[in-house]
This record gives C-alpha cells, structure tokens and sequence, in this order.
C-alpha cells in the first residue's frame, strides 16, 4: 500500500447511519463499487467487528475483514466516509470510517500513517471535518506515502 490508496471516488462527506452495522455496510458498499472486494468482504467486516470492535479512537473506525477476507479483495484499496451526525460504536461515537481492503500486509502501513494523523490535533481535527473528497486524498495518501518514505 505504498503507494496512493485512496481515490476521490471512495469518499464520501455526507453519510448517515443508524448504527455501526449499518455504517459498515456503507463502508461496504464503496469498497464493492470501486472494485475494490467482492460482495462477500461485507460479511467479513461484520465478522471482524463482533471479534473486535474496529474503533481507534478521536472519532475514527477502520472497519476491515479478517485475515481470512484477503481472497475477497481484488486490490489494495481505501473508503473513507464521513458520518458528521456521528453513529454510535458502542465504545465511542465515530464520524469517520476509514475502510480498509489489503491483500497482503500493506494494512499495517496505513494503521500507522492513520496513528499519526489522530495523535496530531490539528490533522485528527482536519479529518474529522474535511468537507471536500481532495482534501480527505490529499490528507490520507501523503501521510501513507510519507509513512512508507521513512
């Protein structure tokens, strides 16, 4: 995932939510119409979520399969969808998902370039309020890039 992950056609600003299971399936959705997984990753992020809540903290979740998932994605690739109501996770509210698809290990550069993202104010703060898909690209593939560069 060293490389730009994120395109503009997998953002999304303005979503709603009744709950976490039903903002997984969004995050689902988008995955499935740029290509990125087949329909049954749904399935998989659902199951990772009741082995382990996908929740990071400041508002963000990175909602995910599990390791067994990886034959459903056809490429390395990232949602991010903005729920500015916020949805309920059960161990905070989340106004951010950040989705992940990776075939192989590449999800642990992102995790970490993400890390750094919420453990700076300003740029958690910035995520959590972007209102234009080029902002959220901009912001999510330079920090991943950045990550691999060290």
């Amino acid at each position: 995932m060293a490389r730009a992950v994120l395109s503009a056609r997998a953002v999304r600003t303005a979503e709603t939510a009744t709950d976490r299971v039903a903002a997984i399936h969004r995050c689902a959705d988008v995955l499935e119409e740029i290509g990125a997984v087949a329909p049954g990753y749904r399935q998989e992020m659902l199951a990772r979520e009741r082995v382990m809540s996908t929740y990071l903290g400041e508002g963000v979740a990175i909602p995910h399969g599990l390791d067994t998932s990886r034959r459903l994605v056809r490429r390395d690739a990232l949602a991010v969808l903005r729920f500015p109501d916020g949805v309920d996770w059960g161990n905070g509210r989340v106004t951010v998902c950040v989705a992940i698809a990776a075939r192989g290990d590449g999800h642990i550069e992102l995790l970490a370039a993400l890390a750094e993202i919420l453990l700076d104010p300003p740029r958690a703060r910035a995520l959590r309020s972007c209102g234009s898909a080029w902002d959220v690209v901009q912001m999510i593939n330079r920090a991943v890039v950045a990550g691999y560069d060290r």
